[in-house]
Order: structure tokens, then C-alpha cells, then sequence
């Protein structure tokens, strides 16, 4: 039957009434299905059962609960395969490890069914795979040099051991044998009679202390009163300590040098050997309960997660003694902050020096500055912390040695404080009309005339913070509206074409701003509609328009004068007969009075506005400031509003026009009350946990603090005035007296007769024994009171037992120790005696004084000492100007100089007579030298005081104006350092200044009447001459300051017409030229004022035209700006927000500055920026924090303490002409010397055995006191007396004082002693470790003394232990080099260390290297390459086919060697040749690994010949045509100045000598 998964669980309620079904099936074995009824209905599983049904809301009851990941387990098997693994391992092996998962409820953590679980999630995974490393084996040292021989005479053994480096891990191979061993043998024969062996008296271990039997006890005359463990089962806290004295025996036997045993008395002789000895019966170490856990030494989690720890003590009750169980541990440790700020307000002084703030009004100061806050450290709570206590925790402030490991949030930052703010402002508009001071509502024949100005630019704020704009002076008859004649008609006469007549004007009602309005607004009566003109007659005088009205000569009217201003005409044509006359003279001039206002103007004054106070009937429902300020109600602003009168002051109200007053009444928004906000108080300090060590001891004091984290505002809850609180500690108690009670030494105790009868030894009871006495804890008034009192406060514990002795017949007996003899001062000794007494004077062994000295010395104690300086002296330290309790107040940083008059320091070595270091408080009173020091103050960069003003940059226009300041002294020491200088050492200032261009102008007169001159009586017309007066605006006499080129013409050629010619008005303005392009022109016009008398004269051209050219009758204009100034601050600003201006000027084509009229006018726009943000950057001084307490030396004692160290940090860098941070961030000071008094713990003893050669002894240790430098072992200690170390006994229980050892005796087969400790290694993967414990091993060898004795032999021990600072180690299989075919081979550690295993055997390079066929020739041996070659001194002769065939000695070489091959064969291995050697560094070998030569080397041979024949031959041929040239120009010469017949002679001679040749 197989059956299927089951179901989900189906009911109709929540719970156990669930059904859950599942499928089954019968199957056959060969895999199909079948019926049910061929399977055995009894092993049919059940197909339906009861459940749990499990709800969505049961997902908050159930959980998951899993333990943590086992350990990882080696898998032996693969998934599917029943073999085991053999693959070698490369990085790791598999493995598995595994988890316990349960459901279980949330309530009380039972567990239930899983599938209620999983219901709701998947089941978490139980095993997963892990790795675990490769085996590794064990690896051992290479082994020591051989012993020296164990007989030195004869057939004996020697053996080698090495030790275990690592231990084998994870299934690697196990260590192979330590030890190895052979025989040895000496030349010298064993001398003839001696015996064949040796004998040791060897003995066993000490047997347990134990006391006789009871009935012993009491005859040896000693009561004991038992205060055993028994009797302190129930007595926790003992009042005495009593001991007592049993006895120990052990096995002596006598042992052969084969190991076996044989008679005692082969070994003592006729002395008989200890085989009993009393001793102290053990107590064991004795604790009280544990105390309660200590508080965690920690509040916080730090940066670094170390947990923090709590402790709990317990006090021991009983001291061990012979030997009982140790005292286990009397202290149990177990293992088991963020920071905030607060800030001030911001501050400008600290921007300044020392001088400046002095000189400086702080409350008109504004700007850039510095805001510090305080940084604290607080608690932060953990999950489980309730919110009231967690808000409670996040503000209360601990030690800040808690935050540490935490970076502190930044304790300064740059603020800024609102300065009054600049207005650029424009010129005053002219005065406006009359106006009322409400059009909308006019009243009153009294108004106002206005002027205004703009604001061109402002630093920052808002218009309110400029000066007013408006101006306004009273008048009379004031209007809203007027009557505007926009334009007059022609001249129509009214009877014919010349004479009266009418013309036509056109008249609407306009605002004073130029808008039409409705004729019902203007209340006057309108103008005419039709006014009456005249048009000229041609015999009428006629004349020209009025001029413009000149200036106003005053700017207002006063009691004394008034402005006027006037206009003139003139004539343009003279009457003829029976014309109409001219005008008088007066008549052609017009004066009116005009700026008739009165001087006295009248302006608006704001004062700023007041505080936002409560205004009840205000409301907006909680609005808040857009910068997210909170605000709790709406009030308003009050501000004072003045009517000034210019040089007087404030007028009433209604002197100043009420439509320009501005408001006085403005809401705000009232900011929430804010209260003082405070810290908690801290936690009080520590008190002194220990008693008060007398009765006259100050009281210690503990205090606590908090800290303000917001201050009230807004008329919120002040701060209170306690932030320090101090007060008594709660009175300790004095330090309780106890003492120590020594109780009488008891008589001396040696082994009862009883128990000697029944070992070998002496039978009388004498000899060694123990005396005990009994110790008792008293109090101050000798009440009995529990030992643990005096373990805590009496100091060192007495002695309980000592040594004494029961003299026998033969011992020596001596009187007591005379007193010691007085010290005669230091330096002198003294000294105390004794005296043998009786018999033992005689006796011989008595006198000898080595045994028994008869007199002691010792140096007596000297009180006198001398100081030496340690070190050097310390930095110059300044006292600390801190003020006490700095921290529990609001904290302000403030530049403090760092210099002026310290102290520094010197350690000072307090040393006795003997050079021995004491407490240097007997020297000096402070354990220093002191010396007074002194630290240069700083110097600040100075500069001049600012140089006057420049002039104006441009002459015309705008530009810059610069002052500046030079350096007089140079920052020194420290002190702040200089602005940014020029080349010239100075620092400037330029700001924005403008030159009048037309400062100097010309004015000119009324051009005088035309002047003509007539002739006889002719009428006074035609052409003529006028002139005019010319001046300077400001009437300086000097005419070079006005441009003369400029200057107008002081006369001009004028026309008066005559009667009867045509007359026409003056030129009219130029019309604007387009463009100022060649071909385009401009025109003006005139009209006619007179037509001719006779229609046969014309009249002048009515329009002029000229073309339009550049600079001369067109211009063009555009923007030009000026540089920009230097960042300009408010004057009582220092640094933080300024602005840089600079000036607009508009340019015409010429260059010439015109107005900014004429720009616009031209249609120029400006998008240049006048005006932009910047910032000065603050120098911020360097700003520290408080040095924090000098730290503890790192050595209490001694010379290597160094020093006391306390240091600070920056909290703010120095920035621009701040005062630097000084170098000094850490200080140090000398610690004092003190002596270094410790327990020093001598090295083990060898193994003694007491009383015998060999066996079973011990190796003791001693503690003894010594005082040293603290640089041991440097300087050596020096020994003193115990109490300077403490309590001598509780030191010795705390250290094993006494191990058993083993002596071996010739013949035993033994362990070495233990190696040392291997260096610490890690478990490593391709030079990388996953773990940070390592292991380090030791071990013992079996040393093996005589063959026989094998079977007895223990086996070799090793262990391991943890360590630290561990370091991945690589093996590496080395060689030597080829000798004879051979070299060695050896596996090495990476750091060097030779080492057996570690290595993989499969890559082990072979040792020994074979020639195939061997080399069986005489002198010859198997060469590097493998293939046989001779000695040196022969030469190799290979058969054809390549092999060795015999070795021949090489001609000329002188060899010792023997010709006969018998002898020499095999005599000594042939090495390599030398011609060998040599071809071997080539790389082309002439010779082949068959010890052939090459054929190569055959061609290169033949070539070689062919080449040196080539040039034999060649060289006779040049010498042969050489010769023949000679001789031929040699006959010619002979040609020329012979006969023929000696020509003749010499041809036959020629031929001659050319037969000889050719022969």
C-alpha cells in the first residue's frame, strides 16, 4: 500500500474539529497499480483523520521557531553513490549542518504541529551544506642533532627527537614518530672487572597527607581542634583557622640499569633512605555565595558593538593549604550613546581681534558671525524603554567618555545678523500741479504739490527700510482736473485775406495724469472753443513766437524773493507805409512768477515698527510664518508716523498730505511662547564606594548637572538658576580595624613511632617535622569577629606553619641568633651570632661553618636618597582658564589667547644609596621638577587706516573710486593673519562714482535786436548783424573749463524783412534721422507769417533737408556700464552679505556722455545688472573645544608611563584672517617615577628528588619582591622586603608554586619534557583565513635508554591550545642540488622553518636521477642530461649509434689517474668534464645527450676551411697585379730614354723574367 500527501485540513469552525483525507493505492512491486483487494487490508494506512483547522487569525498566535546552525558534520557519502568519497581535496570538503525548527505558540512558546505553521509560511530549512577545509596532517619539526652516546664505553644508544608543529585536523594523517634511535659505540673498551650494571635508588610520588590513628595522635601529647571542611560545611564565615599535621610515606626500591628491580641494600648501603615525612593536611580553598550582578558597565551600544560587561564577586572564606584545591575564580564577568546639542545665539565679537573688540559698539554690530552650540552625550534607550522614559533618557546627559567612538555633530556654524539696509534713490521729479488731497472727494481751496523719487536699487529688505519718497509742499486752488487745448487751428480772417480772424481749438478735460476724463470732472469753466487771431497784412510788422519760459530763478518762494521766469520774441519784418506798428520793446518780453510755493516742505518720517503684540480682535486661525515657523495668534505692529517739516521737525498731521501717509498699523503673527527647556540632571557622580580610611577624613562630595537646551522666548518660562547642584555623600562609614590573633606555636610534630615501626628508617622520633599555630580575626575592641574581615582589611595573613626540628642523638646543637649589633650610619653593616653548645663542640661536622655559620650580616637600612631628572622637560603648559562647572551651563566659545606665563614639568627618579628606586615623594613634595615658562603671545596683522578717496576713475561719466590700506606689521606667532594683498602690499577699496560731464556749460543770453545798417534813409531791413552775451553756468571766469568747441557763437548774420517781402516763421526743429546710413536725410519746416506784396515775389523754401551723417548730424547712443566696486557690507557689518555695484551711462556714436534720456529715447533697452549679491567671507578665528582631564599613564609605576596626555579638538578651522588653530592639539606631562614593586616568579627548578637518584620529585618555584624601573629586563630588579609587594600568601595561592616531575633512571624509557609552543597557525585557504582563533602545539618524545626495556615504553603525547595573532602558513617542496645523481629533497614552511609533512606526497620532486643504459664504461659517470659522459682529462668515443663506446685520455692533459682500469673503475665517480661544463652555458650544443658531435658542427668546420682558402688565394692575386703595374710603368720610363737595342735587351730580359713566372 502506498499512500499519497495529505489534504488541507476542511471544517466549518476554527479549531480541532477539522477533517483532513489523503489518496491510497495499491501497488504491485514491478511499479503499476492494482486493486485493493490484492493488498493485506491490516497494513492499509488510514486514508481520513481529525485535524486542527487553522484560521487567518490564528497567524498572530503561531510561529516558527528555530535554533541556531550546528556544527558543520563531514559528509562520508555522495547523494546517491554507497562508496566513499576519493577525490582529492583542492579548497574544501562538503558538509552539513543542521537546525532544529518548531511551531510553537506566541504565547507560552509550546510547541504544536507543524502544519499550523505551515499553514501560514513555508517551514524553514533544517540542514544546509557547508564546507569544511581539506584534511591537514600533522607537521613536524626536522629532527635535532644525534645525542652524545648513552655508554662511553662499548655498545650503547643514541637517539634524535623533533616536535610537533601542528596537529592533524579534519581526518588529515596522524603524527609519525617523534624519536628515532641507534646504536652507537665507543673505541674504548669497558675496563675489565667492571660491573655489568648500575644501580639507582629510586623512588615513588608522596602519598596523600593523612592523619595517624587516633589513639597515636593523643600519645604524641597534641590536642588538635578540627576545623576541617566537615566542620565548615555550615559555618560559612570561620572566626579561626586552625591546621593540622599528618604524615606522607612513599615506595623506595632499588632499580638496575636493565630496569629491573633487585635488593634495597645494593643501593643504600648503610644509609637508610626517607621513606616518611609529616606534612600539613590539605585544606581547600573555601568562597562565600556570589554577590548580586553589578550595574552593566555600559548604557549604550558603541560604535565598534563591544558588549558591555557586569561583574559579581564572592570573597574567599578559607585559604588552601598542603596542597588542597585552588581557589576558582572570585570575580565573573558577563557580557550582556548618541549626541545631541544645543545652540547660542548668533555673535559677531569673536569675528573680531582683541583690539577691535575694545573699540567696537556691540549692539549696532551686524552681519556675518559664528553661532556655537554645545554638543553632549546622551542615552539612547532601547526598544523595551516606555516612551516616557525614552523621552526622558533622550535628553538626559552622561559622561561623555560614553560617546567616545562617536563623531561630535559640528559645534559652530556661520549665521547672520539683518544690517540697515542701503537704497539707492534717483533724483527728485519735478514739483506737480496743485492737487487735492483727495481727488475723489476734493475739499477745500487748500492742496498740495508733490514731488517723488524712485528707489534704483536696494541691498536687501523692503522699501520701508529706505529713506521717503514723497515731498510735498501746501498750495491754494488746487485741482484735479484741467482743461487741456490740445492743439490751435489756422488763422482764419474774418473780412478778407489778412487781419483779425478766428481759430479753432480743440479742448477736453484731462487728469492731472494726462487720462481724457469727462468734461463734467473739470469744475472750471472751460476754454473757448474759438479764439481770436490775427493774419499780417503785408505792410504789418510782423513777429516771431514766443520763446520757451526760461528756468525758474528760485527753487521756491521765500518772504524776501520769489521765482520768476520770463520769454521773448521777436521782430521779423518791419511795418511798411500804413502798416501795422511793431510792439515796444517791453512788449516783445513776458515775466511771470513762478515756483510760488513757499521753502518750508513737508515729508512723512516712519520710525521701524514695533513688536508684534496681542490683538484679541485679530484672528487667522493658527496661520504660520512661510518658513514653517509655527505661530499661536495673530497680533499687530505698531510704528510712529511724524509729519516733518524740512529743518524744523515734526508738524501737526495736517501739514503733510494724508493720501501719501503710510500706515502706521500692520498684523503679524505672534511666534508660539517658547519656555526654557532644560535637561534632566545627570546622574549624581560616584561616590567613594570604600569606607573612609580615619576619622578625620574630609567628606567626599558628589554632584550633578543639566544642561539648557532651549532658552525662553516670547515671554515663555524662564530658565531656572540651578543647573550645578552639589552635595555630601551619604557618611561612610570608617574603615572597620581588624587585626590578626596569632595563637602559641604548637609543639613540634614529626611521624608517630607507629607508623615509623612500620617502614624502613630510623625508628626514633626525631628529626624534620611541623609546627602549627592557630590564627583568629579580633576587631577594633579585640571582639572575635570572621576571618573574611581580616582577608579584607588586616592586611597580609601570619604564618601558620613552619619548619622545626626534634633533635636526635648526633644532631648539632647551637644557641638562639644574638640581637643584631647597632648601625654606625649608612653605608655600615651589622651583624648577630650564635654558638654551638655541648657535644657539638667537639663534634667535626659541627665546625663546619658552611652548614652551620655561627655569624650573619646585612647591610643596615639608610634613610638618605638622591633625585636624578628622568626625561625631559615637558611643553609649556598654561593654567587651565576653564571655568570649574563649564559644563553645566550654556556654553560659550570665546577666543582665548594662548599665552603668557605656564609651567613645565620634569619627572624626577628618586633613588637610595644602593641605586635603588623609591617613591620620588621623598625627594620632591610633587615628584617633579618645576620650572616657571613663558609662551609668546600672538601678533595680529596690522594695516593702516583707510587713505582718502581717490578721484572719480572717468573724468566724464561713471566709474570707480578706490582708498587703501597698506601693511604695517606681519602676522607673528600665531596671531591673524593679513586680507589678501596686492604686489604692493595692500588691501583696496573701490566703489561706484559718477563725473558730471557738463559740469562746466556754457549759457547763453537773448540774442540782441538786428542790427542793420542802412544807407541814407532807406527802410532799416534786409540782412543784418545780432550778438549775444555767453557765460559759464557757475560763473567762473575761466572759459578753458567749458569744452571750447562747444562754445556757442557770440554773433550770427540775422534778416529783417522788409515791407514788402514775404515772411515766414523760424526753422522749425530737425526732424530724427532713421538711420544714420548713407542716403537717408532729415527735414525741418518753417511756415509763412507774411505773404509778399506782390505776387511776382516769392517766398523761401518753407522745408529743409540734409542728408543724415554719422557724428555730424545723426548719433547714435547705446548702454555703457562701469566696473564693478568691491563687495560693499554695511557699515557696522563686518562680513557676511554684501553687494558690488556699478553705474549706467549712455554713449553717443562720438564718444561724448549724454544723458540716459537719450538712450531711452532711441529705443535702447538695458538689460545690464547694476547691482548683484556677495559675500564677504568671515574670519573666523579657530575655535577648540576644552582640553579634556589628563588620562591616566599608561604604567602605574616605573619609567615607561611616558606621560600624562590630555588633549582637544577643533571645532571650528580658522577661516580668511581668523586666528589660526595653534599646532598644539595634544599635551603631555611627565608621569612621576615611582617604583615598580612586584612579585617575581623564578623559573622551575630542575626536577629534584629528595634523597634518592631518581624517580618521582618535584620542581618548585619562588616568589620574591622586587622593585625595578618598569623597562624589566632593561634594568634589573632589585629584591626588597615583601611588604612593599602585599600579602606574600594570597599571591602564592593564586600561582602553582609546586609541580611533580619525573627523574629517569639509567635504563627507563621516559617522555622528554614538554617542547615549547609552536608558533600560532590558522586554518587557511589560498593564503586567507575566515577565523581570527588559532592553534598552537606542543609535545613529548619517548626516549628509549636500553633496548630491553621497549615494551614499558609510554606512548608520544601531544596537545593543543588556542591562541591569538595567528598566521596562514604554505608548504613548498625544496631541493637541493645534483650530487652523484642525488640531492635532497625536504618540504618547507613559508616563513622558512623546515618541516615533515605539510607537503603533498604526490608532487614530492624525485630524489635520484638514472642514465638508461647505466654508465659501465671506466671513467665514465651519468652526466645532468642524463646520458653517460667521461671524467675530466678524457674524451668520449660514441659508437654509431650515439653511445658511450669508451672514455680515452685527452693528449696533454696531466692527470694522476692510473692507466689501469681495473683500479680506477668505480674508485670515485667521475663529475662532469669541463668542456661539458663549458657547452652546457651554450645554447647551441655542439656535443648531443648521446655525447655525439652534432653534424652542424662538421659543416660549420668545412666551411670554415673553404673560407680561409678563399682568402689565401685572393690575398696572392692583389699582391700578383700589384707587382705587374709596377713593372710595366718601370719599362715604359726605359722606353723613352734608350737605344732600341737595350730596348731589344730589356724585351729579351722581360720575357725572361715572364717565363721564370710562369715556370
Amino acid at each position: 500500500m502506498v499512500a499519497g500527501q495529505w489534504g488541507q485540513c476542511i471544517g466549518e469552525e476554527c479549531g480541532s474539529g477539522g477533517v483532513q483525507t489523503r489518496t491510497v493505492w495499491c501497488v504491485h512491486m514491478e511499479g503499476w497499480t492494482t486493486q485493493h483487494s490484492h493488498c493485506q487490508q491490516m497494513d492499509k494506512p488510514e486514508s481520513r483523520r481529525h485535524c486542527f483547522k487553522v484560521c487567518e487569525w490564528h497567524q498572530d498566535l503561531f510561529e516558527w521557531e528555530v535554533s541556531d546552525w550546528g556544527s558543520c558534520v563531514l559528509v562520508p557519502f555522495f547523494s546517491n553513490e554507497l562508496k566513499l568519497r576519493t577525490a582529492v581535496c583542492v579548497t574544501a570538503q562538503h558538509g552539513i549542518q543542521r537546525r532544529r525548527v518548531h511551531c510553537v505558540r506566541t504565547s507560552n512558546r509550546t510547541t504544536v504541529t507543524l502544519r499550523i505553521c505551515e499553514f501560514f509560511s513555508q517551514k524553514p530549512s533544517v540542514e544546509q551544506a557547508c564546507l569544511i577545509p581539506c584534511p591537514q596532517d600533522c607537521v613536524v619539526s626536522d629532527f635535532t642533532s644525534w645525542s652524545s652516546c648513552s655508554k662511553t664505553c662499548g655498545v650503547g644508544l643514541e637517539h634524535r627527537t623533533r616536535h610537533v608543529l601542528a596537529t592533524p585536523m579534519y581526518g588529515g594523517a596522524n603524527c609519525p614518530n617523534l624519536t628515532e634511535t641507534r646504536t652507537c659505540s665507543s673505541p674504548v673498551e669497558c675496563p675489565a672487572g667492571e660491573g655489568e650494571y648500575q644501580y639507582s635508588l629510586k623512588v615513588g610520588s608522596w602519598s596523600e597527607c593523612r592523619l595517624p590513628h587516633h589513639k597515636d595522635a593523643l600519645l604524641s601529647g597534641r590536642t588538635t581542634v578540627d576545623f576541617s571542611s566537615s566542620s565548615t560545611e555550615n559555618n560559612t564565615h570561620p572566626m579561626s583557622w586552625e591546621l593540622e599535621v599528618g604524615y606522607q610515606t612513599r615506595q623506595v626500591r632499588c632499580t638496575r640499569s636493565d630496569g629491573k628491580n633487585v635488593m634495597l641494600s645494593l643501593c643504600t648501603k648503610d644509609i637508610s633512605p626517607l621513606t616518611f615525612q609529616a606534612c600539613v593536611m590539605p585544606k581547600d580553598c573555601q568562597t562565600s555565595h556570589w554577590s548580586s550582578w553589578s550595574s552593566c558597565s555600559k548604557t549604550c551600544r558603541s560604535t565598534d558593538l563591544s558588549p558591555g560587561y557586569r561583574l559579581r564577586t564572592r570573597t574567599m572564606t578559607q585559604i588552601p593549604v598542603g596542597g588542597g584545591k585552588r581557589c576558582p575564580a572570585l570575580e565573573e564577568k558577563e557580557f550582556i550613546f548618541d549626541l545631541t546639542s544645543t545652540e547660542t545665539k548668533c555673535r559677531i565679537l569673536p569675528l573680531l581681534s582683541h583690539q577691535d573688540q575694545r573699540q567696537a559698539n556691540i549692539s549696532i554690530l551686524c552681519g556675518g558671525g559664528i553661532q556655537t552650540r554645545k554638543t553632549y552625550c546622551v542615552q539612547v534607550p532601547d526598544d523595551s524603554t516606555t516612551h516616557h522614559r525614552k523621552e526622558e533618557a533622550l535628553s538626559l546627559p552622561v559622561n561623555a567618555r560614553l560617546c567616545a567612538g562617536e563623531e561630535p555633530p559640528s559645534a559652530v556654524q556661520h549665521c547672520s545678523i539683518p544690517c540697515q539696509q542701503h537704497c539707492l534713490l534717483s533724483e527728485w521729479s519735478a514739483w506737480g500741479p496743485c492737487l487735492h488731497d483727495n481727488c475723489k472727494e476734493p475739499q477745500g481751496k487748500k492742496g498740495f504739490r508733490q514731488r517723488r523719487r524712485e528707489v534704483l536699487w536696494e541691498s536687501s529688505g523692503s522699501v520701508e527700510t529706505c529713506p521717503h519718497l514723497v515731498e510735498s509742499i501746501p498750495c491754494e486752488d488746487p485741482a484735479c482736473y484741467v482743461w487741456q487745448v490740445q492743439h490751435e487751428g489756422t488763422c482764419i480772417p474774418t473780412k478778407s485775406s489778412c487781419g483779425p480772424g478766428t481759430a479753432i481749438q480743440n479742448v477736453t478735460c484731462v487728469s492731472i495724469e494726462g487720462a481724457f476724463v469727462p468734461i463734467t470732472h473739470c469744475v472750471d469753466d472751460p476754454p473757448p472753443t474759438e479764439v481770436s487771431c490775427e493774419v499780417a497784412c503785408p505792410a504789418d510788422c510782423v513777429v516771431g513766437p514766443w520763446s520757451s519760459w526760461s528756468p525758474c530763478s528760485h527753487s521756491c518762494a521765500t518772504k524776501t524773493a520769489e521765482g520768476r521766469q520770463s520769454r521773448t520774441r521777436i521782430v521779423l519784418a518791419i511795418p511798411g507805409k500804413d502798416g501795422k506798428e511793431c510792439p515796444a520793446p517791453p512788449a516783445l518780453e513776458e515775466w511771470r512768477v513762478c515756483n510760488d510755493h513757499p521753502c518750508t516742505v513737508f515729508y512723512w518720517e516712519v520710525l521701524p515698527w514695533g513688536p508684534c503684540i496681542e490683538d484679541t480682535s485679530m484672528d487667522l486661525n493658527g496661520t504660520s510664518f512661510s518658513n514653517g515657523t509655527p505661530n499661536c495668534a495673530v497680533g499687530v505692529q505698531i510704528r510712529k508716523v511724524n509729519c516733518i517739516k524740512t529743518n524744523a521737525g515734526p508738524v501737526i498731521s495736517k501739514r503733510c498730505s494724508d493720501s501719501s501717509r503710510p500706515e502706521s498699523v500692520r498684523p503679524c503673527f505672534l511666534p508660539c511662547k517658547k519656555d526654557c527647556i532644560v535637561t534632566p540632571f545627570s546622574e549624581w557622580t560616584a561616590c567613594p564606594s570604600t569606607c573612609m580610611p580615619g576619622k578625620n577624613a574630609t567628606a567626599a562630595t558628589q554632584s550633578r548637572y543639566r544642561t539648557i537646551i532651549q532658552r525662553s522666548a516670547n515671554g515663555g518660562q524662564e530658565c531656572p538658576d540651578t543647573l550645578f547642584e552639589e552635595r555630601e555623600c551619604e557618611s561612610l562609614p570608617v574603615c572597620p580595624v581588624y587585626r590578626w590573633r596569632t595563637h602559641k606555636w604548637h609543639a613540634c610534630t614529626v611521624v608517630p613511632d607507629s607508623v615509623r615501626r612500620g617502614l624502613s628508617g630510623p625508628g626514633e622520633a626525631c628529626g624534620n617535622g611541623l609546627e602549627t599555630r592557630g590564627v583568629s580575626c579580633v576587631g577594633e575592641s579585640s571582639e572575635s569577629a570572621n576571618m573574611t574581615a581580616c582577608l579584607r582589611w588586616a592586611g597580609s595573613l601570619p604564618s601558620q606553619i613552619r619548619e622545626c626540628r626534634l633533635p636526635c642523638k648526633d644532631d648539632c646543637t647551637l644557641t638562639a641568633w644574638s640581637k643584631f649589633s647597632e648601625c654606625t650610619g649608612c653605608g655600615s653593616s651589622r651583624s648577630r651570632k650564635r654558638s654551638l653548645t655541648g657535644r657539638s663542640k667537639k663534634k667535626e661536622h659541627c665546625l663546619n661553618v658552611e652548614l652551620y655559620p655561627l655569624e650573619e650580616t646585612e647591610a643596615c637600612p639608610c634613610d638618605e636618597f638622591l633625585s636624578q631628572p628622568y626625561g625631559n622637560w615637558s611643553a609649556c603648559i598654561l593654567p587651565d582658564r576653564s571655568v570649574p562647572g563649564s559644563m553645566q551651563g550654556w556654553t560659550s566659545h570665546r577666543e582665548v589667547k594662548e599665552c603668557g606665563q605656564g609651567l613645565r614639568y620634569r619627572a624626577v627618579a628618586c633613588v637610595n644609596r644602593q641605586a635603588r628606586l623609591v617613591d620620588s615623594m621623598l625627594c620632591t613634595e610633587s615628584g617633579y621638577m618645576v620650572e616657571i615658562c613663558h609662551i609668546p603671545c600672538p601678533l595680529d596683522c596690522k594695516l593702516s587706516e583707510w587713505s582718502a578717496w581717490s578721484a572719480c576713475s572717468a573724468s566724464c561719466g561713471s566709474g570707480l573710486k578706490i582708498r587703501s590700506k597698506w601693511l604695517r606689521e606681519k602676522a607673528f606667532n600665531g596671531g591673524r593673519p593679513c586680507p589678501k594683498l596686492d604686489l604692493k602690499n595692500q588691501v583696496y577699496e573701490a566703489v561706484p562714482c559718477h563725473s558730471e560731464c557738463s559740469q562746466y556749460e556754457w549759457r547763453t543770453e537773448p540774442w540782441s535786436i538786428c542790427t542793420i545798417n542802412t544807407v541814407d534813409d532807406l527802410p532799416a531791413c534786409g540782412e543784418g548783424v545780432q550778438s549775444r552775451k555767453i557765460r559759464l553756468v557757475n560763473g567762473s571766469v575761466e572759459d578753458s573749463l567749458c569744452d571750447q568747441e562747444e562754445m556757442p557763437s557770440r554773433a550770427q548774420v540775422c534778416f529783417l524783412a522788409c515791407p514788402s517781402d514775404c515772411v515766414v516763421a523760424p526753422w522749425g526743429a530737425w526732424s530724427v534721422c532713421p538711420l544714420c546710413d548713407q542716403g537717408t536725410a532729415r527735414n525741418r519746416s518753417r511756415h509763412v507769417l507774411r505773404l509778399p506784396a506782390s505776387e511776382n515775389s516769392a517766398c523761401p523754401d518753407l522745408v529743409q533737408s540734409e542728408p543724415c551723417v554719422l557724428n555730424s548730424t545723426c548719433f547714435t547712443y547705446m548702454y555703457r556700464v562701469s566696473d564693478w566696486s568691491t563687495c560693499q557690507l554695511s557699515e557696522n557689518a563686518i562680513c557676511g552679505q554684501g553687494s558690488r555695484l556699478r553705474l549706467l551711462d549712455c554713449v553717443r556714436s562720438d564718444g561724448k556722455i549724454v544723458a540716459l534720456q537719450k538712450c531711452e529715447q532711441f529705443g535702447q533697452i538695458s538689460n545690464w545688472r547694476l547691482s548683484e549679491r556677495c559675500v564677504v567671507d568671515c574670519p573666523v578665528s579657530c575655535i577648540l573645544s576644552d582640553w579634556s582631564p589628563w588620562a591616566e599613564c599608561s604604567h602605574t609605576c616605573g619609567s615607561q608611563g611616558k606621560h600624562y596626555v590630555r588633549t582637544r579638538r577643533i571645532l571650528q578651522e580658522a577661516h580668511e584672517e581668523g586666528r589660526p588653530c595653534p599646532s598644539q592639539l595634544t599635551q603631555t606631562k611627565p608621569c612621576p617615577i615611582k617604583p615598580c614593586y612586584t612579585w617575581l616568579l623564578s623559573d622551575w627548578s630542575s626536577c629534584t628528588v629528595e634523597g634518592a637518584e631518581c624517580g618521582e620529585g618535584f620542581r618548585r618555584r619562588n616568589l620574591s619582591c622586587v622593585v625595578h624601573w618598569g623597562d624589566w629586563p632593561e634594568s634589573p630588579p632589585q629584591p626588597v622586603a615583601e611588604e612593599f609587594c602585599g600579602d606574600k600568601l594570597k599571591q602564592q595561592i593564586q600561582q602553582e608554586m609546586e609541580q611533580p616531575c619525573f627523574v629517569p633512571c639509567p635504563g627507563d624509557c621516559h617522555l622528554t619534557e614538554w617542547s615549547s609552543w609552536s608558533s600560532c597557525q590558522l586554518t587557511c585557504l589560498e593564503g586567507r583565513s575566515f577565523e581570527t582563533t588559532g592553534r598552537q602545539a606542543r609535545s613529548r618524545a619517548v626516549i628509549i635508554q636500553v633496548m630491553e626495556n621497549q615494551s614499558t615504553c609510554p606512548r608520544q603525547v601531544f596537545e593543543t591550545q588556542p591562541c591569538k595573532e595567528g598566521k596562514c602558513h604554505s608548504y613548498q617542496w625544496r631541493t637541493g642540488g645534483w650530487s652523484n645523481n642525488e640531492r635532497a629533497v625536504w618540504c618547507q614552511r613559508s616563513d622558512g622553518v623546515n618541516v615533515t609533512g605539510g607537503c603533498f606526497p604526490q608532487k614530492r620532486p624525485t630524489t635520484v636521477r638514472h642514465c638508461h643504459p647505466p654508465c659501465s664504461k671506466p671513467f665514465s659517470h651519468c652526466t645532468p642530461s642524463g646520458v653517460c659522459g667521461c671524467e675530466k682529462g678524457y674524451t668520449e668515443v660514441m659508437t654509431t649509434h650515439g653511445f658511450l663506446d669508451y672514455c680515452t685520455r685527452t693528449p696533454g692533459v696531466d692527470n694522476n689517474k692510473k692507466a689501469d682500469v681495473k683500479t680506477n673503475s668505480g674508485r670515485l665517480k667521475p663529475g662532469p668534464s669541463q668542456a661539458q661544463d663549458l657547452f652546457s652555458e651554450w645554447p647551441l650544443r655542439p656535443v648531443g645527450p648521446d655525447g655525439r658531435v652534432k653534424l652542424w658542427v662538421y659543416a660549420v668546420t668545412a666551411v670554415g676551411f673553404i673560407l680561409i682558402l678563399f682568402i689565401i688565394a685572393l690575398s696572392f692575386l692583389v699582391w700578383y697585379v700589384l707587382y705587374y703595374s709596377l713593372k710595366r710603368l718601370f719599362t715604359m720610363h726605359n722606353f723613352k730614354n734608350k737605344s732600341c737595342f737595350v730596348s731589344h735587351t730589356v724585351d729579351e730580359n722581360r720575357l725572361s723574367d715572364e717565363h721564370k713566372a710562369n715556370s
